[in-house]
């Protein structure tokens, strides 16, 4: 039996948060992708880490999304641009950057780490409510998971610096109308 005290802390830790309409409609969003306690497939969750330390744009918003799942979706229907950051393991040398834009979720990758099904899936579902914001997609290549390591390799993080630059670069070129 489930005592009442973890019972709350469950509606607590699934109610869906309200945000305002409009409140983000002049903001970008870079959210990292990724599980930090699988090594590499978390890259995301490390730029993101790298990125909160950089001065950008105050247009800009960052946030760990972790493994991507349908708890975003509320907060992803909010802007009109999401940069993700990812991990993909596409056979090509770790730390390979890749940028891409994505009109539809059919768009994306096929080879994005673990969690590309909840991903892809948040994505269908915006696309369906008609609530889908702009896509940046940046991935970093991996070779593969790594259970229970939260450093990188040191292919992927040798990249994590210019994965930060690019993505300093895409938010210094956005004109944001007000």
């Amino acid at each position: 039996m489930i005592s009442d005290d973890v019972m709350e802390l469950q509606k607590l830790f699934y109610q869906t948060h309200e945000y305002p309409d409009g409140k983000y409609k002049d903001r970008v969003l870079v959210l990292g992708i990724g599980n930090y306690l699988m090594g590499d497939e978390g890259v995301g969750v490390h730029v993101v880490q790298a990125l909160s330390k950089e001065k950008l744009p105050d247009f800009v918003d960052i946030m760990d999304g972790g493994t991507g799942s349908f708890d975003l979706m509320p907060i992803l229907a909010q802007y009109p641009l999401v940069i993700f950051i990812d991990a993909t393991m596409d056979f090509r040398p770790p730390g390979t950057i890749d940028v891409i834009y994505p009109q539809f979720a059919a768009e994306f990758p096929t080879v994005l780490s673990a969690h590309d099904v909840g991903l892809k899936d948040m994505i269908d579902a915006l696309e369906f409510k008609g609530e889908l914001p702009k896509i940046i997609l940046v991935t970093v290549s991996i070779k593969g998971m790594i259970p229970m390591r939260i450093t990188l390799t040191d292919d992927v993080q040798k990249s994590v610096p210019a994965v930060v630059e690019k993505i300093k670069s895409i938010v210094e070129n956005i004109k944001i109308e007000k």
